[in-house]
């Protein structure tokens, strides 16, 4: 099968995230032609921080954008700075003036209404970009190879985490120790991920450069989730030099 995704490489972190800024905005402004308001998926990573951080007010109208995010931990404290809500908090949705804000409560009494809860409304608010990174292991969101499913019948689910994502928290500097992540956490499923009509997936850093060659080179699989975006008809890669040096030597 032809890969439709279109793979962007840059020098720097730096300029990555400029250059996924620069066409979330195109984007944006393009859907807000024909509608009121648009929905939009954001990942919460050190690695979406450069693209975060060239996001800007002059050109865009956040008032028009309603705002959602694709997984978190489940019994992490509500005030913990590594929950997933708590980072787009301070680094995005504080930042800006959003229609509305729809945060996934890891601390909620009950975990499985909580998924119905966010699973209505991404039926009501249709989402129209998903801004994501790529996991060490190959993960969307929270959708490790264990539990990934692309033909999941849910919107958002209950998940075990891998230890390889889980010691990729550590090795991000989210948690000091493995002990300290948690085991359990909500995450969108990789069908509501793909639903959206532009996918913007960011992915620096050496760490990722494993992860990278098998999104672009192994079979379209669970064992490698990402391979997924090859099926996508509006998905973006972008790579810093770090994380594409397989794709170049």
């Amino acid at each position: 099968m032809e890969s439709k995704l279109d793979v962007r490489i840059y020098e720097t972190r730096k300029s990555m995230g400029a250059a996924a800024a620069e066409k979330f905005a195109k984007e944006v402004n393009e859907l807000l032609k024909t509608k009121d308001e648009i929905n939009i998926i954001f990942a919460a990573a050190p690695s979406q921080n450069e693209f975060l951080e060239s996001l800007d007010d002059e050109n865009l109208d956040w008032s028009r954008i309603n705002a959602f995010h694709m997984d978190e931990y489940i019994g992490l404290s509500a005030s913990a700075p590594q929950g997933f809500g708590n980072f787009l908090r301070h680094r995005l949705f504080d930042r800006f003036n959003f229609k509305s804000v729809h945060y996934l409560d890891g601390n909620a009494v009950n975990i499985e209404e909580e998924c119905k809860r966010y699973s209505h409304l991404l039926d009501r608010y249709a989402v129209d970009i998903v801004c994501l990174g790529i996991g060490e292991n190959g993960h969307l969101a929270f959708n490790d190879p264990p539990v990934a499913n692309f033909t999941d019948a849910n919107a958002v689910k209950v998940v075990k985490l891998d230890e390889v994502c889980r010691k990729q928290q550590v090795n991000d500097g989210c948690f000091a120790t493995l002990n300290e992540v948690p085991k359990m956490a909500l995450t969108l499923t990789i069908p509501a991920l793909l639903r959206a009509n532009y996918i913007g997936c960011v992915v620096p850093g050496p760490t990722k450069v494993q992860a990278v060659a098998h999104t672009l080179h192994h079979e379209i699989s669970t064992a490698h989730p990402s391979t997924i975006l090859r099926t996508h008809p509006n998905a973006i890669l972008f790579l810093d030099r770090d994380s594409s040096k397989l794709l170049m030597d």
